[in-house]
This record gives structure tokens, C-alpha cells and sequence, in this order.
């Protein structure tokens, strides 16, 4: 979509650095990480506390505040050299350590600021169920200054989240690409989750994107794209995201090369691999065969072969089922080197499930594969045309009074 027809698109962070007085007044802890920036790429903490906002504090999510460690890992407690501010680390904490933290600063009101992907299985956006719950507990208001969703919110793809399935990759019943901004999903957990977890709803606000279109990705909103993980480099990895799968298997997707998510190889991979994806005839996408080495993580220094996810037609591409297609390939092509990750120890929900199993977040995508069954992406499903009470394995959509954006 061009953006020729739309006046600027303003987050939610523009919004409150313009009027301050939108976060209420009190103390205020400011969520956010490197993405936290104003339209003309000021980092959002120190261009606030110039404005007079009363910042005591920042949580660092996942990756932490600048972006320094990669997937799994986060960065120490430290004093932010910009600000001066105390820079405390969210990532795998207890909800017991948070409480202590708002309680212990008298924090007033949290401020969430994260660029999100659209996708369930990008883990900060996740960030805010865990301080909404300890905000709810501790009787602390919380303030979501929004973001567009990079993908666009017209529709939602891939199976939903099973409530038996959730981790830190899924707090709620959403699809793979969900379709919602960081402020729809916190206007659906406070009534349908939180107030479970914590016994009472949050005191929620949300700063509203304006002149934002559903129908906008994040070309066509204009705004400056700023990397969310050393992983997610730019848009179009984020468009990608179905290859999340790939990191349950002995698949490389990718990580720490150019391309992340947007290639797949392994060791074992042979010329037959890329012939059998393109007799798929999967939408929107070709695989160009590609060569590659890691420089860690999966078959670290090995070269490996393997494609090149090519998307030529983002309005029909199916990430989710090209995902499942790839991963159901090579199992077919070369069932003697095929592995299951498990998840990492300290993996919260892992309890020695397979990792690819709490990615997919329904019935174990494992199990599909033992019983003989291939594992399917569910259609695409617009957003908001039928009503239901809370996003739910029943619901193929949002319902409308939880969408913020036409």
C-alpha cells in the first residue's frame, strides 16, 4: 500500500513525548529496547525525561535494552549511560522479582514501548503479559504506547494457541501471525487472562497509534524500521516468520547469516531438496538453491546446502504452511538424519517436550508425525468478521471490540 494517501502515521510514543500528561502523573518505568524510538530515531527514554516525565527506571526485555545478546539470552542489570537510569532485566525473571522491583522503586505506572513482528513466537511481546500480571498485583497502572503491527491487521494466520501449550512463546490463544498491535493483545489478556492469573484486570491504558490503517504493513507506514532482535534484521524476515518452526529441528534457519529465516540447509541436504519444494507449488514464494555456513548456533563453520525462501507475492505467500511444507520435505527425503530439538532446560514449559511443540502450540506437531499424519497450517482468516467474547480455538478471528484500528 502506498503511503501517498495517508497523512504521517504517529505511535503511540510520538503521542506521549508530545503530551506526557497521556502516561497519568507518578513515578514511571519505561519498558522498551533500542526499538524505543521517536519517528526521527531519538531513543524515546531520554527525549521523555527532557519533557519532563518522571522516568525512575527501564525494563529490558528478551536480547536486553540494546539488543547486544542473541535469542535466548538477555543482558545483566546495569545503569543505562544514556539516561543514568537503572536498566532492569525481564527476561526468564520471576513474577515474585518483578513484583519486588515496582514495589521496591514505587513505581507509579509501566510504559510499554517494543516494536513487535506480528508473530506469536517473537517472545517480547510476551514481555507485557508477565508485567501486566505483576502490575496487577501490585496495584501499578500500565501504559501501552502502541505500535503498528510490521505485517499489517487484516488478517491472522496458522492454528491458535491451546491453553495446555503455553511458554514464553504463547500467553494466549492466538494464531502464528496474529494480526493484532502490542495494544489489542493487552486489551484481550487484561479481560481474559490477567485477570485469572492475578485475581483483578490492570488499570490499562492504551496510547492508540493514529492515522493508522489495518491494512498497512511497515512500508506503508512509513516509520523507520529498527531491528527488534540481531535475528529480525528486516521487514521481510519478519514476513518469513513461519520458518520459526525450523529452529525444533536439525534444520539450520539461518541465524547468525545475512539472511536469517529466509534460508534453510543442513548437512544432509542434496540436490533433491529444492526440486521437491518447487513440485509443491506452494503460493507466492520460489526456493532458489542457496549455499551457506553459519558462524554459530546450528552446524556452526559446516557449508551447508539449501534454499532461499524467494517471496515474489506477499498477498498470497502462506508462511506457516511453506514452514510445515519445508520441514515435512526433508523428513520424507532423508529420514535417517531427521532430529527433534528438545527445548532448553531452562525453558519455561519445556519439561522435556520437543521444542517445535511449544512453537506450534496445539496438538504436538510431533505427534502428527509419529501417527503418520503431516501437520497442517490452518487458512488465512480476516480479521473481525465474527464476534466472540475472547480470541479462542473456536474463534477464527478477533473480535471487533478488541481491534483499535480500522
Amino acid at each position: 500500500m502506498s503511503t501517498d494517501d495517508h497523512v504521517a502515521v504517529t505511535t503511540g510514543i510520538a503521542r506521549l513525548h508530545a503530551s506526557p500528561g497521556l502516561a497519568w502523573p507518578g513515578r514511571l518505568e519505561l519498558v522498551t529496547n533500542h526499538t524505543g524510538v521517536l519517528p526521527d530515531l531519538r531513543p524515546a527514554a531520554p527525549a521523555l525525561l527532557e519533557v519532563g516525565a518522571r522516568l525512575v527506571a527501564r525494563f529490558g526485555p528478551e536480547h536486553g535494552l540494546h539488543r547486544s545478546s542473541q535469542g535466548g539470552e538477555s543482558e545483566a542489570a546495569h545503569a543505562d549511560p544514556a539516561t543514568g537510569l537503572p536498566v532492569h532485566d525481564t527476561h526468564r525473571c520471576s513474577g515474585e522479582h518483578v513484583d519486588k522491583l515496582l514495589l521496591d522503586r514505587g513505581v507509579d505506572a509501566l510504559v510499554y514501548d517494543l516494536q513487535d513482528i506480528g508473530a506469536r513466537f517473537y517472545t517480547c511481546v510476551w514481555t507485557i503479559f508477565d508485567l501486566m500480571v505483576s502490575a496487577a498485583r501490585t496495584g501499578v497502572r500500565f501504559v501501552v504506547a502502541d505500535r503498528p503491527d510490521p505485517l499489517g491487521g487484516l488478517v491472522s494466520k496458522g492454528p491458535l494457541l491451546a491453553p495446555t501449550w503455553a511458554s514464553f512463546f504463547g500467553r494466549a490463544a492466538v494464531s502464528v501471525r496474529h494480526g493484532l498491535t502490542c495494544g489489542e493483545l493487552a486489551w484481550y489478556r487484561n479481560a481474559a487472562v490477567v485477570s485469572h492469573v492475578a485475581s483483578s484486570t490492570v488499570d490499562l491504558t492504551v496510547i492508540q497509534v493514529v492515522n493508522r490503517q489495518r491494512a498497512m504493513d511497515a512500508e506503508a507506514t512509513a516509520l523507520p524500521w529498527v531491528a527488534p532482535s540481531p535475528s529480525i534484521p528486516t521487514p521481510a524476515t519478519a514476513t518469513v516468520h513461519g520458518t520459526c518452526l525450523f529452529e525444533g529441528r536439525n534444520l539450520s534457519e539461518g541465524r547468525s547469516t545475512t539472511q536469517p529465516f529466509e534460508i534453510a540447509g543442513a548437512p544432509y541436504i542434496d540436490a533433491r531438496f529444492a526440486p521437491s519444494l518447487a513440485e509443491l507449488n506452494l503460493p507466492g514464494v520460489h526456493f532458489p538453491v542457496l549455499w551457506f555456513v553459519p558462524a554459530f548456533h546450528k552446524h556452526a563453520g559446516r557449508l551447508l546446502r539449501g534454499v532461499q525462501l524467494h517471496v515474489t507475492d506477499r498477498e498470497v505467500f502462506a508462511p506457516v504452511r511453506t514452514a510445515v511444507a519445508m520441514l515435512n520435505t526433508p523428513r520424507r527425503l532423508y529420514p535417517d538424519h531427521f532430529a527433534w530439538r528438545a527445548a532448553d532446560s531452562g525453558m519455561e514449559g519445556s519439561d522435556q517436550r520437543p521444542f517445535i511443540d511449544l512453537l506450534w502450540g496445539v496438538r504436538p506437531f510431533t505427534a502428527c508425525r509419529r501417527r503418520g499424519r503431516r501437520p497442517t497450517a490452518d487458512a488465512t482468516r480476516p480479521m473481525g468478521r465474527r464476534r466472540h467474547a475472547a480470541i479462542s480455538l473456536r474463534s477464527a478471528a478477533a473480535p471487533r471490540d478488541l481491534l483499535l484500528f480500522p
